[in-house]
């Protein structure tokens, strides 16, 4: 597929480069920034991807309401202020009135209405939809003023409004159909051309309320392999790289002119169980799975050391230590014992999916799983897929087992609501319900004191960690990579890359 988003800013030259080979090699521009990735975008949609390549291609080009930094403050995007009532039950937004699309067309409340319905709307089959079902009518009283009007408090509700599958499209594009095929937002780059596992062709938004764009532009290279990406860095072909494979990454600082950019990431590394099919839905073979499991052997060997043990929660402000939680130190004794009980002593066997590409290293990671689980006689056939077929794969529910990698939140609620809750949207990718769960995570969403949320959610991952459909393994780290000529990028742990919208490229 090839999509031409029209006329584009490249001089017939470098557009000539690009139509003529995928390994990309550049003349320098002064004000256009050379990027890579080695995993491309899976579509265009912001309400409904979930692959972290397409949610960093998508945040550069839509806005949500809200935006968050890197200390996880809540700041100003298509709203310029907000405010709760004094019981809870309404959130008013002021819109930016400099606020517009990529097409010159304002921002409005009717924009912001259309797409939390069609976020709502189950057939749209939104990645965010259960963070937002406590909105129970929406008013617009003026362009610039939308009103949420909620079924109950909903503490988190701001930070799950700041996620780029909240983002804002136009309610014109709702009504053709046309989100996912053509790539209208307020953010500060518009997307003039996608070439799929290619490249991506992106300009300054003129538009953008935030300000001028450091850049003119970006040319987003979609390279073979994060290897490729270091050699063409080397080569002054490649301003700026993300990177995800921690065996590559860390050969940057030993590279000269280049600066690698790291910082710990609230995104985990999982094994996923699917309860709803045998024998996994039986508690005693998840626990003893969990049991058999060494955590920080698959960090060193998988990872080379890249990240740490963690529980479900990966944000410092309500994380449990690791060791509190049930068998997160490896006891295979114990685990045989459970296998006993659960009348499975001999075994058995399951297949287990990963992906090729995101992360990069799933299958050395199911690999490590696969050794450990043999002690306990637990057979995996290990089946890799493209990441697409993956991602189509997982969001049916349609495996015994996953390595995953997935997205954190700075606030459990959003970040597990969707999983865990009996009215969660990806309830189909965890199989598993539990009234326990479900009444921890709806306290934790009415509370708004923060001394006081902190031990329900505490609860709720230790009682997530013994009904273990989910085997935590590791915390991510977050890896960018860029030449001494860009400046002014600011990593952040939540893997966005929103501030190449302030980046410059210099000699």
């Amino acid at each position: 597929m090839h999509l031409n988003f029209g006329k584009t800013f490249l001089t017939g030259l470098a557009l000539a480069t690009l139509l003529g080979t995928a390994t990309l090699a550049l003349p320098a521009q002064a004000a256009t920034l050379r990027m890579a990735w080695a995993q491309d975008a899976t579509g265009l949609d912001p309400h409904t991807q979930t692959a972290f390549s397409s949610l960093r291609l998508l945040e550069l080009i839509y806005e949500p309401l809200v935006r968050l930094d890197a200390e996880y403050n809540v700041g100003p995007a298509v709203a310029k202020s907000w405010e709760f009532s004094s019981d809870g039950l309404t959130l008013t937004f002021k819109l930016d009135p400099n606020a517009k699309f990529s097409t010159g067309d304002a921002v409005t409340s009717a924009d912001v209405k259309a797409s939390f319905e069609r976020l709502l709307d189950e057939a749209t089959a939104a990645a965010a939809r259960a963070n937002f079902l406590s909105i129970k009518t929406i008013d617009t009283p003026d362009p610039q003023t939308v009103v949420f009007n909620l079924s109950q408090p909903d503490a988190p509700i701001l930070i799950a409004m700041s996620g780029t599958n909240a983002s804002i499209v136009p309610a014109s594009a709702i009504a053709d159909g046309s989100v996912g095929t053509k790539a209208v937002g307020s953010g500060p780059f518009k997307l003039d051309e996608w070439d799929p596992n290619v490249k991506e062709v992106l300009s300054a938004n003129p538009n953008w309320a935030g300000g001028k764009v450091g850049v003119d532009g970006i040319i987003i290279s979609v390279l073979p392999s994060e290897s490729s990406i270091i050699d063409s860095m080397r080569a002054n072909q490649i301003d700026f790289a993300l990177f995800n494979d921690p065996t590559i990454a860390t050969l940057i600082p030993g590279e000269p002119n280049m600066t690698l950019n790291r910082i710990p990431g609230l995104a985990y590394n999982v094994l996923q169980l699917n309860p709803s099919r045998p024998p996994m839905d039986n508690v005693k073979v998840r626990q003893a799975i969990s049991c058999a499991v060494n955590r920080q052997e698959i960090i060193d060997t998988a990872l080379v050391g890249e990240g740490k043990v963690t529980g479900p929660l990966t944000m410092a402000a309500f994380a449990s230590d690791p060791a509190s939680l049930f068998c997160y130190k490896q006891d295979v004794e114990k685990a045989k014992a459970l296998m006993a009980e659960a009348g499975l002593a001999d075994g058995f066997s399951v297949n287990v999916i990963a992906a090729t590409g995101e992360p990069p290293y799933a299958a050395n990671e199911a690999q490590v799983l696969q050794s450990q689980l043999a002690a306990i006689g637990v057979k995996l056939t290990i089946q890799t897929m493209d990441l697409k077929v993956y991602v189509d794969t997982w969001l049916k529910g349609d495996f015994d087992m996953a390595v995953a990698q997935n997205g954190g939140r700075p606030d459990p609620y959003p970040m597990y609501n969707r999983y865990f809750t009996k009215d969660g949207n990806l309830i189909k990718v965890s199989n598993f319900t539990d009234p326990e769960l479900d009444k921890l995570l709806q306290e934790g969403r009415i509370e708004t004191d923060i001394a006081k949320r902190k031990p329900i959610f505490q609860q709720f991952e230790a009682r997530l960690a013994e009904e273990a459909p989910w085997i935590w393994i590791s915390s991510t780290v977050t890896y960018t990579a860029n030449l001494g000529t860009v400046k002014g990028y600011e990593i952040n742990p939540s893997g966005l890359i929103f501030s190449l919208s302030k980046v410059t490229v210099g000699e």
